[in-house]
């Protein structure tokens, strides 16, 4: 298959998942401050999420930049990567008519958890068609970062069951760690 299609089609799905999340976003009945407050949680979980799907997107689009040839195993995993992020509109709505409820919180985490496994996946499936040396290999290295945000969703899932602002702060700071596109690739795509 050729890259190109496969960065439209992955484009064309993250650009459906934002649109699906925005419709939830409902309009408020009312002028006032205060008819915008039962939407508060609803605004603030789409737009934690559509943060988390603009950096798949960013990183995404570099990473295949990257890659040289596209197999069967890197068609698979960008599918499994797609089908977890699909899940995050879900997960979003659900957290946020619940005003970050313990539940729909710790599965907010679960989805976030996945996602970054399956990108971990596509990464490694990337990889494995180019070899060791790849540039792609050499940019991500032993990815302490992938594995740090691993780690932090593995924990933000239980706590929020404690307390759902341990959660959502952890939520926020691996969005924030991730906000600049990926250096490590950038300094290959520019090398």
């Amino acid at each position: 298959m050729n890259k190109t299609r496969l960065e439209a089609f992955s484009d064309g799905v993250i650009a459906i998942l934002i649109t699906i999340m925005v419709l939830e976003l409902k309009i408020p009945h009312g002028a006032s401050w205060e008819a915008l407050r039962p939407l508060v949680s609803v605004f603030l979980t789409y737009v934690v999420s559509f943060t988390f799907v603009g950096i798949y997107w960013n990183n995404h689009h570099h990473m295949l930049h990257l890659a040289t040839t596209i197999t069967g195993r890197i068609l698979w995993a960008n599918l499994h990567l797609l089908f977890w992020l699909s899940l995050i509109p879900f997960a979003t709505g659900w957290m946020g008519e619940n005003d970050f409820a313990p539940l729909p919180t710790a599965l907010y985490g679960v989805v976030l958890l996945l996602s970054g496994v399956a990108y971990l996946i596509l990464q490694n499936a990337i990889i494995a068609s180019q070899g060791s040396e790849s540039r792609l290999a050499a940019a991500v290295g032993r990815d302490l970062k992938g594995k740090l945000s691993a780690a932090l969703y593995a924990i933000a899932i239980p706590s929020a069951f404690a307390n759902h602002w341990i959660s959502e702060a952890i939520y926020v700071g691996v969005a924030l760690m991730w906000l600049v596109p990926d250096p490590r690739i950038e300094a290959r795509l520019a090398g």
